[in-house]
């Protein structure tokens, strides 16, 4: 058999294959049939998206809430840690301030032990020092609790006698034994006192 003859009963023991037309008119049936499930499909992934994207938007409303949440924590954390720095710096300087009243206590008394006959240049020059240091002090906010005269206070006053021949009003501060000194509000030193009875 030649190769001519072999393909012509190849040809014969062919499928007939489908018009173009056949197929056409197929497609459109089963395009039909299939119409109603995606179109159920379709609004059902729509709705799980508009779920997914309400669920989403909650989401990102309770983590925005909470990012300013902390960040308000943390402003509130800087200010707090802030002020307790300037409280503890400022508690620092009130101790080296503190250290340095006894030496003004000894200006005072050697000044005040100076006879009046007897205060000349030297007596003088002690007393530049002592105001320098009475500057230096006042420039950081240390001031003299008033005493003398005033009405006992023992926020500022500390008792160490009671003077009972004084014609003052009872409770009455008679005597200063030792000045006092605060810083702002917060007292350095109480001033040392006699009170009249």
């Amino acid at each position: 058999m030649s190769s001519e003859e072999y393909r012509a009963n190849d040809d014969l023991n062919e499928e007939p294959r489908p018009e173009a037309e056949d197929v056409a008119e197929a497609a459109p049936v089963d395009a039909e049939a299939a119409e109603g499930q995606p179109a159920e499909a379709s609004l059902e992934e729509e709705n799980s998206l508009d779920l997914r994207l309400e669920r989403a938007e909650a989401q990102a409303g309770e983590y925005l809430e909470s990012l300013q949440r902390e960040r308000a924590s943390f402003q509130n954390y800087k200010k707090r840690v802030e002020a307790e720095r300037g409280a503890q710096a400022e508690r620092v300087r009130g101790d080296v301030l503190l250290k340095l009243l006894p030496v003004l206590d000894d200006f005072y008394r050697a000044t005040d032990a100076v006879p009046d006959d007897q205060r000349d240049g030297w007596y003088e020059g002690v007393l530049l020092i002592q105001r320098k240091l009475e500057r230096f002090l006042e420039e950081q906010g240390v001031t003299e609790i008033q005493a003398l005269g005033e009405r006992f206070d023992p926020n500022f006053h500390e008792a160490v006698g009671v003077d009972t021949e004084s014609d003052a009003e009872p409770e009455t501060i008679t005597e200063v034994l030792q000045r006092g000194y605060r810083q702002k509000d917060r007292v350095l030193r109480p001033a040392l006192v006699r009170v009249a009875s």
